[in-house]
């Protein structure tokens, strides 16, 4: 029960780092990618549907360590307390940006939503790599290593995630903004990555080199204008980086402390492990059909 939980765990960091990063990245991209209001919209008009739903996996996550690994949740959250607290500011600062800025009417209040969503994208997707950096090594240079990767690969994501989903100016605009972030994320990843398995088990180098892999595959799609498979791609890297990285924690999820001694009770976990059953497959439909449902391109005449 103890290795299945860990599983699940890493499943739901994963897919919140893959569907959260295209948010962020999209939102600090705003500026760069619009030169009208229109072009605002249109690039906004991506992840308007998607965007709290992709939050869902960051509290589930949370919430199943709470319930599994209560040792490795309090250890995690009290010793990296101000920086959680300021995603959690970062991500409320963005929902209410993007809540509020249809709401608004004046230039200056628009300019204020605007400026939520920008700071709200970039913190999160900085210091969730800062965080983990520094949960794996220990160092500042791992800190702000970590937190350039995660950051970059957000951004490079973000950016092939607006060009997939819309046309015309913007999406011109959005590939020309993965190859710029390519020049960051790729020397950032090469940097970082191979030094990572080296803590954790044997696996976690073919998950690393698959991650280098899938980001270069990106860049190379993106050139060639195949949006859709370098959608998939930097999801790809972005997932085989997170594997690493719990592949590395699997071992000892806080320094000084195992997965077994981090766990509940085996009758917690068996609670848990039914409820997951029939929780964990209606999460996964529910955002599986809203992306079906809003799947198509946007374009300015329509927003």
């Amino acid at each position: 029960m103890t290795t299945f939980w860990f599983i699940v765990i890493a499943f739901l960091w994963t897919g919140y780092f893959v569907l959260e990063g295209f948010d962020f990245g999209v939102g600090a991209l705003l500026p760069l990618l619009s030169r009208s209001e229109a072009d605002r919209k249109q690039v906004l008009g991506t992840i308007g549907p998607v965007w709290d739903g992709n939050e869902v996996w960051l509290i589930t996550a949370i919430g199943a360590m709470f319930a599994a690994f209560p040792a490795w949740y309090s250890g995690l959250l009290s010793g990296f307390y101000l920086p959680v607290f300021l995603v959690i500011a970062g991500l409320i600062v963005r929902g209410v940006g993007l809540e509020w800025r249809g709401k608004v009417h004046s230039r200056r209040e628009v300019a204020l939503c605007d400026a939520g969503i920008v700071t709200g994208s970039v913190l999160p997707a900085f210091l969730w790599g800062a965080i983990f950096g520094n949960l794996l090594f220990g160092t500042a240079l791992a800190t702000v290593l970590g937190g350039a990767l995660s950051l970059s690969a957000a951004v490079l994501h973000g950016a092939v995630f607006v060009a997939l989903k819309t046309t015309g100016g913007v999406r011109a605009r959005a590939r020309r903004a993965a190859l710029l972030a390519a020049v960051g994320a790729v020397p950032v990843a090469l940097a970082t990555l191979p030094s990572v398995p080296g803590k954790g088990p044997g696996w976690t180098l073919g998950t690393a080199l698959l991650a280098a892999a899938a980001l270069a595959a990106g860049v190379t799609l993106v050139w060639g204008r195949r949006e859709g498979w370098a959608f998939t791609a930097t999801a790809t890297a972005i997932a085989a980086t997170t594997a690493t990285v719990f592949g590395v924690l699997w071992t000892a999820p806080l320094p000084g402390l195992t997965l077994a001694e981090a766990a509940s009770a085996p009758y917690t976990l068996t609670v848990l492990t039914w409820i997951g059953l029939f929780a964990l497959p209606g999460v996964i439909a529910y955002q599986a059909w809203t992306y079906w449902v809003f799947r198509k391109r946007l374009t300015a005449e329509v927003l």
